[in-house]
Order: C-alpha cells, then sequence, then structure tokens
C-alpha cells in the first residue's frame, strides 16, 4: 500500500494526521475546533477571576472578618498609632535635626496597611564651637528621649549624645583655662616688665 505526501485521514473531529514531504506521520489540531477550545478556556478563566475577585472584596469587608480578624484589625491600627505618634515625638523633638520618618508596614485582614514600626534618622551637624556642640547633643538627646515609651536605640541614640555633650564640655573647659592661663602669663609678663622698668 502507498501513501502519497500530504495526504489527510481524519481521525477524529479534533485531529487530523497527515505525512509531511519526508513521509514522517505528523498529528494535527483541527483549527477550527482548537479556536473553541481556546475560547471555552478563556472564558472559564473569566469566570475563575471574577469569582476570585468577589472573595477577595467578601474577605476585605469589615462586615465579613471573623472575631479574631476585628480583634487583629484593632491590635494593628492601636500599633499603627503608637509607632506613627512615637515618631512625631522625636521629630517635633529634635529642633530641625531630624529627618522624615520611615515605617515598616502590615497588611491586615481587611486589606489595609498599618504600621508595625518606624524610624527617624537625626543628623548632628559638624559644630563650630563647643557651646554649639553641646546645645546639638542636647537637642539630639532631647530628640531620642522625647516619646512616651523610648526604645532601647532611643536610649543608646541619647546615652551617644551625652558622650557627644561630656566631650564638648571638656572642650569648652580646656579652652577656658588655656584662656585663663594665657591671661595669666599675660598678667605676670606685663608685671615682670614693669617691675623691670621701675628698677631701672
Amino acid at each position: 500500500m502507498q501513501i502519497a505526501s500530504n495526504s489527510l485521514y481524519d481521525i477524529g473531529s479534533s485531529y487530523t494526521i497527515k505525512l509531511n514531504e519526508k513521509e514522517i506521520l505528523v498529528v494535527e489540531d483541527d483549527p477550527v475546533d482548537k479556536r473553541r477550545v481556546e475560547a471555552k478556556k478563556v472564558s472559564a478563566q473569566k469566570e475563575q477571576d471574577e469569582k476570585k475577585a468577589q472573595e477577595s472584596k467578601k474577605s476585605s469587608s469589615p462586615e465579613e472578618l471573623s472575631t479574631d480578624e476585628e480583634r487583629l484589625v484593632k491590635d494593628l491600627a492601636s500599633r499603627d498609632s503608637e509607632v506613627r505618634a512615637h515618631e512625631s515625638a522625636h521629630i517635633a523633638a529634635s529642633g530641625g535635626l531630624a529627618g522624615a520618618a520611615s515605617f515598616t508596614y502590615q497588611q491586615g485582614p481587611d486589606g489595609k496597611m498599618y504600621a508595625i514600626g518606624g524610624e527617624v534618622s537625626i543628623a548632628t551637624p559638624s559644630s563650630s564651637s563647643p557651646e554649639e556642640a553641646i546645645q546639638n547633643a542636647r537637642k539630639v538627646a532631647a530628640a531620642a528621649l522625647a516619646a512616651g515609651d523610648p526604645s532601647p536605640q532611643d536610649f543608646a541614640v541619647a546615652s551617644s549624645a551625652r558622650v557627644m555633650e561630656m566631650q564638648a564640655t571638656q572642650q569648652k573647659n580646656k579652652e577656658t583655662l588655656e584662656k585663663q592661663e594665657g591671661q595669666q602669663t599675660y598678667s605676670n609678663e606685663a608685671i615682670s616688665l614693669n617691675t623691670q622698668e621701675e628698677g631701672r
């Protein structure tokens, strides 16, 4: 039996087979039926997407939350308020040394994002004098401890600011002492010169 090349053999409503130029059997989908199958797949996908969207709307509406979910939302909302108030206190007390607050968020069962952590960076500008360094260190310490419930990081920043203040105070005292010693030396030299001139 001989089979001519490119001869078609119907093997059902969805498939056909044929021989290609190299006389190898090739199974092909029926293009008309293939479009129908694709249309059904697209339709089924749309239905699934609509169903998911409706379920998502149900789960994000406050009336549909379980008791545990409602409790979690209240806890997250309370934490969000605390975190924002804490960081605002740092900014308010910084005297312009603080940057903007940044927050870490968690999504609640209601679909909203709640701040659960935050931080404010405080930059200490370079000081032209020990007095200015003391003022800046005091601003940093005040900003770090401004919140009602300072965190361990807040205490660490305040401690560093106090060290800066002590170093600036030591520098100020050193400069004052050197100034006094210079004035004393100048006075002694002036007295010595006066005494020498009177002795002549």
